[in-house]
């Protein structure tokens, strides 16, 4: 490596070990959409909170820039670009459509569902950037540019290359990896124009752990292979050979990283080969385990190093109907391999952690604009459609302010053509539009919908007996249907995203919103594979058209400024089994059962002191001392003594109902108990478990004034 790795160890011991000075800082500001920067020096995962999948991230001189899957959304291929790797912002497209062919445009009974573009790899060589990435049955994909605002020349390569990644190599040779299980090496043309023939060959061999969506680099001289597994959960692993015919040593670098999510709902009955499903289709869904973990862990992505030295890993992982996200993660180098986390606690990432590259002043930032009142000459880069749009068939000019769809015959929402989506944002949002329908003719419908299998939308439908509001779920092939008192009606659908739930109203006047139809459950699924998406849509035989206006994303979990309670003195209630953190005479933290005399104690309520950059100390109310980190951490290691920089812990928001988690920055791990054991608190814990209740979870209330 470029620093020894003992001096790597000590640097990232040195960091967790940073002195308790108390700072008066400004107040975080409130947020109205998801901003990963929690505005104190620290972060918070996920980097987005809407879905980017198969995430590819280099660095070029002091900026940083990434890309990702966008199967059959188009434009493709985003490009984003950071100093800090926390607040991105989107320099340009890399594909700004689809090539011709009926599949791309649902046409003749064809679609792109599911398939798409995905897993790109991008790589930046001798002044130029270079996005690789295959479309099903059309081959390996090659985008290029100068600058990466574009514009982007693209080729193409006749081989399909599954999950490939791309090394330019110190000798001007070029090579790819790909495949599943087994991993393959082939070299491209220095041109980049195809593969060298007879070059391809198995490197690794199947059965060595190694998986798909590979990331190749070569690191002082040896080479790593990064690939996910699902065999039998997500994870990642890590390939290393000092010469590219091996021999191949393999590792896993991350495991088991949930951030305490759950799997989400699961749609059993609609796969990648399932025909996109109309009408009464049969859904099968189910709620996975408890503690299933599936493909939500931690399980694709590489390593980047940055300006200062510091690696850094970044992976996605799925977060039920909404997708697939990406988050960030200190990186550990430990006997020659790249592991995900700190050290102490190998292979699990922080949920927050301490923001990279120290000293850039990089504001916290919002990547997309999300709400959109259709007044500008383009669409806000926020939104996609749904394949390849037909021109001339919706318009920003038509009707000044507006965005104007025209009607095309399809067989249902999922086959309407120029529907325009966007990501759904988590944990909650909702999204509300105002649709003028008036220009609808008989068989035309158009509204606001939530684009996943099943579908569901709310929207204005017209007949030859006239107008009317419907809404659509098409689990059940469900339909309610109100009268239309006006051609102008505002529609809005509220997700829950926690809970993999929506649900639509309507209102004529904007402020009074009637509930219509059921709530809408939003499994993940493969047909799409993509998360849920809001879709403004209009489709039917009638010929007529749409207008849309003021489009509005609420998110009212944003503002996460409240959530650390500084300077508040609260209780401190285990989620695993509802115990009460209290300080017990010998000077631990044990815990005890709540509504007892010792719950109601003052020992068992704690002042949290802000220690600045996301860190604090929490103070017992008895007069003890600060809750301290001793010793390796174990059972009885927490212990109440006068305040040192063994006293901090880094605060993990767990984003609702007040629910935490404390990071010792003694030992890299969490405060927690064995739920029901008695046993007394240790700081050696993990990670959470997917539904929380392993006992490194906790829930602050601030109560009355504690007893004496």
């Amino acid at each position: 490596m470029h620093v020894s790795l003992t001096l790597l160890r000590t640097a990232c011991l040195a960091a967790l070990v940073l002195l308790a000075v108390a700072i008066a800082r400004p107040a975080v500001a409130a947020a109205s959409t998801w901003i990963a920067d929690n505005g104190n020096g620290t972060f918070t995962n996920p980097i987005f909170y809407d879905e980017f999948s198969d995430p590819d991230l280099i660095r070029v001189g002091d900026w940083f820039y990434m890309t990702g899957t966008t199967m059959h959304a188009v434009p493709g291929l985003p490009v984003l670009r950071s100093r800090d790797l926390v607040n991105w912002e989107l320099v340009s497209y890399a594909m700004p459509a689809f090539p011709e062919g009926p599949e791309y445009r649902l046409e003749d009974g064809k679609d792109l569902y599911g398939q798409g573009i995905w897993a790109p790899c991008l790589r930046y060589h001798d002044g130029r950037f270079h996005i690789f990435a295959n479309v099903n049955e059309r081959g390996l994909q090659v985008f290029t540019a100068t600058d990466p605002a574009g514009p982007w020349t693209h080729s193409r390569i006749d081989r399909n290359l599954h999950d490939l990644s791309v090394l330019f190599d110190d000798d001007g040779r070029v090579w790819a990896v790909y495949d599943y299980n087994e991993v393959k090496l082939v070299e491209l043309k220095p041109d980049l124009s195809g593969v060298v023939e007879g070059s391809e060959r198995t490197i690794i061999p199947a059965g060595n752990g190694m998986g798909e969506g590979h990331h190749f680099y070569k690191v002082d001289g040896r080479y790593y292979i990064i690939s996910a597994n699902y065999a039998p959960t997500g994870r990642m692993q890590a390939a290393r050979a000092e010469r590219l015919d091996g021999p191949w040593e393999t590792v896993v670098i991350s495991a088991g990283e949930t951030f305490g999510t759950q799997r989400g709902w699961w749609e059993d009955a609609v796969g990648q080969r399932t025909p996109v499903p109309t009408g009464a289709t049969r859904f099968s869904m189910h709620k996975p385990g408890a503690n299933a973990l599936g493909a939500v862990p931690l399980h694709q992505g590489g390593i980047v190093q940055a300006p200062d030295g510091q690696w850094w890993g970044f992976s996605m992982m799925d977060l039920k109907s909404i997708g697939r996200t990406t988050a960030i993660s200190p990186l550990t180098w430990h006997d020659g391999w790249p592991y995900f986390g700190v050290p102490g606690n190998l292979g699990r990432s922080p949920r927050t952690w301490f923001k990279p590259v120290p000293g850039v002043d990089a504001a916290p930032r919002a990547t997309w604009s999300r709400s959109d009142r259709f007044d500008g000459p383009s669409l806000s880069p926020v939104w996609q459609w749904n394949h390849q749009p037909v021109p001339g068939k919706w318009s920003l000019g038509e009707r000044p302010g507006w965005l104007r769809l025209h009607a095309q015959p399809a067989d249902g929402f999922l086959w309407a053509r120029n529907t325009l989506t966007q990501r759904v944002v988590g944990p909650v949002s909702s999204a509300m539009v105002v649709l003028d329908a008036d220009g609808l003719r008989a068989g035309d419908s158009a509204g606001l919908g939530i684009l996943n299998m099943p579908a569901a939308w709310l929207g204005v439908v017209r007949d030859n007996d006239g107008a009317r509001l419907r809404w659509y779920g098409q689990h059940g092939d469900r339909r309610v249907d109100v009268p239309l008192h006006s051609p102008r009606v505002h529609l809005r659908v509220e997700g829950d995203y926690d809970d993999d739930l929506a649900r639509f109203s309507y209102s004529f006047d904007g402020r009074r919103f009637e509930q219509i139809g059921e709530p809408v459950r939003l499994p993940y699924q493969l047909k799409t594979f993509q998360g849920s998406r809001y879709a403004l849509f209009a489709y039917g035989d009638g010929g007529g058209h749409a207008d849309f206006d003021d489009f509005r994303v609420h998110e009212p979990l944003a503002d996460r400024s409240g959530n650390i309670p500084h300077g508040r003195v609260v209780s401190l209630s285990n989620l695993g089994d509802g115990s009460i953190a209290r300080v017990h005479p010998l000077g631990v933290l044990q815990p005890v059962a709540a509504g007892t005399g010792e719950a109601a104690s003052s020992g068992a309520r704690f002042r949290v002191h802000d220690r600045g950059r996301g860190r604090v100390a929490l103070e017992a109310m008895d007069g003890s001392g600060f809750l301290t980190v001793v010793g390796a951490g174990l059972a009885a290691d927490v212990r109440l003594l006068p305040e040192s920089e063994d006293s901090l812990f880094l605060w993990q928001d767990m984003l609702r109902d007040r629910q935490f988690m404390l990071l010792s920055l003694r030992t890299g791990r969490y405060l927690g108990i064995l739920p029901d054991s008695g046993e007394a608190y240790a700081a050696n814990h993990a990670g959470a478990r997917p539904d929380r209740r392993d006992g490194s979870v906790l829930v602050w209330s601030q109560d009355p004034a504690p007893a004496h």
